[in-house]
């Protein structure tokens, strides 16, 4: 009884990790784009995640790591709350 538990729980462990896994994995276009444009950034980790939000919404980045951004309006017109640009 007690083995078929934790046999349980420990499958039921292994299946959440998984889905929680693909739900945290951003969208491979997104990850590359985003990997270059944030390739020199001070902050990289502050670049990806903003990038990531920015490109996840907006379905593009533009080319290069700094400014282009008039390629893509949609990226250049996030701002955040305080009206500052979101996207790196």
């Amino acid at each position: 009884m007690k083995l078929g538990f934790a046999t349980f729980l420990l499958v039921c462990l292994l299946l959440s990790s998984s889905v929680f896994e693909v739900t945290m994995a951003g969208s491979s276009f997104c990850d590359s784009k985003c990997g270059v444009r944030c390739s020199k950034a001070g902050y990289k980790e502050r670049c990806l995640k903003y990038c990531g939000i920015c490109c996840e919404k907006c379905n593009c980045v533009p080319s290069g790591t700094y400014g282009n951004k008039d390629e893509c309006p949609c990226y250049r017109d996030l701002k955040n709350s305080k009206g500052n640009p979101k996207c790196p």
